[in-house]
């Protein structure tokens, strides 16, 4: 017959689902709702962290240097996905074009990674600090630090771009809806009508890298902490060294037990779409909006800042908004 031999058109867009158990008019408007409460948070208490940085030089120091860069990185792994997600909710059309669905899934896992690398950088400062406090200011400074703030944002873009570029040459001729809130790479691979095995190599490559490596650096850096703090014959020297370093533990804590999870619930079998996408959700908006909350409301001198350079309506409306 003519024509049977001719392949399909290849996909020119996407259609991005959200959540498939949540499709009715009373969910999506609460869903919509919180999500866009929780997205404000989100930018006001990363913003409030680089705005007293910059407005305040006692603060440039290379501790703080990585926690403003860490509340910028937080406002844009956030606005990667939660602005489209909103529009979906608000207007239930999930259409993007096949540009910018890759465009926003290599932002997405770009900043993801930036945001590791810098939580590595955070732990090995605090290794600094504790275990060779008094070469601390010899081992480091600000223009070291930010130099090695350039390579974490040169790896992680490079990171990416191995492991994303194959799937942009995959064949996509079938169907177009992607079964997740944003581009994600393993629900794309899953529309994809070409095989797949290099691409699933490749983000188990980009999860080693990302997360496991990461992780095992932070490890060990924080054995070596606890071994120099433990060798502290004072009771308050132990006492202020773990204080100095518990937030950040909170904080990776926080982000590489969600983002476990997440891979995880992936690979649970007859786990429902919903809780896998749900999963994906709060690995995008738990870290950004938890760490102003650590960093800010529970630091001592960031909270001084915050009270001296804000007026008393904006620091009471900012300590309600996350303390309640």
């Amino acid at each position: 017959m003519p024509g049977s031999n001719q392949t399909p058109p290849r996909i020119e867009e996407f259609i991005i689902i959200g959540f498939p158990g949540f499709r009715d008019t009373d969910s999506q408007t609460t869903i919509f709702g919180s999500l866009l409460a929780i997205y404000i948070c989100i930018l006001l208490g990363n913003l409030l962290i680089v705005i007293i940085f910059l407005h305040d030089k006692n603060l440039h120091s290379p501790m703080y240097i990585l926690i403003t860069n860490l509340a910028l990185t937080d406002i844009l792994v956030s606005s990667a996905t939660v602005p489209k997600l909103l529009s979906i909710l608000r207007s239930g059309s999930g259409v993007i074009s096949f540009a910018a669905c890759f465009l926003q899934m290599f932002s997405y896992y770009s900043m993801t990674n930036v945001e590791s690398f810098l939580l590595v950088l955070m732990a090995y400062d605090r290794y600094l600090a504790i275990c060779n406090p008094l070469h601390y200011v010899t081992l480091t400074s600000n223009s070291l630090v930010l130099r090695q703030i350039g390579w974490c944002w040169a790896c992680a873009f490079l990171i990416v771009i191995v492991p994303l570029s194959p799937s942009v040459a995959l064949a996509f001729c079938g169907s177009n809806i992607v079964n997740h809130f944003f581009c994600d790479h393993s629900a794309l691979l899953k529309l994809a009508c070409s095989d797949t095995t290099i691409n699933n190599y490749a983000g188990l490559c980009l999860v080693i890298c990302v997360l496991i490596f990461p992780l095992l650096c932070i490890l060990f850096s924080y054995t070596k902490v606890i071994i120099s703090v433990l060798r502290i014959s004072s009771n308050d020297g132990r006492l202020k060294a773990f204080s100095t370093c518990s937030t950040q533990l909170m904080v990776i804590a926080i982000f590489f037990l969600v983002a476990s999870g997440v891979y995880i619930s992936n690979r649970v079998p007859n786990t429902s779409a919903d809780v896998r996408i749900f999963a994906a959700l709060i690995q995008t908006i738990l870290p950004p909006l938890m760490n102003p909350i650590i960093y800010c409301i529970r630091n001592a001198e960031i909270r001084e800042k915050m009270s001296r350079k804000t007026s008393p309506c904006i620091c009471s409306a900012i300590h309600f908004l996350y303390c309640g």
